[in-house]
């Protein structure tokens, strides 16, 4: 079953290749959706696959150097049927 959540990430997370490496880590797992720093300092991704990828994706992202998650916010969306990749999105 697909599912889609939006988490919004703090932590040692802008400058360390968070964006990069949630791309790549994405794109290995089969999911799609995009991420983008925000301008408080936190980090927005959006992420939809099966469950079980998308509740393992942000412990993968997180095993890249540098990078450390302190707090995740966590929303439920609908799933985007039409989406068919991952994207790196340009701040806001």
């Amino acid at each position: 079953m697909k599912i889609r959540r939006r988490y919004v990430v703090s932590g040692s997370v802008q400058g360390v290749g968070f964006r990069y490496r949630a791309y790549y880590v994405a794109r290995d797992m089969g999911l799609t959706g995009y991420v983008r720093n925000m301008f408080n300092g936190d980090v927005e991704v959006e992420v939809q696959g099966d469950e079980d990828s998308v509740m393992a994706f942000l412990m993968k992202v997180e095993e890249g150097h540098f990078i450390h998650i302190d707090n995740v916010r966590t929303t439920k969306l609908e799933v985007d049927e039409f989406e068919r990749d991952f994207s790196v999105r340009d701040s806001y």
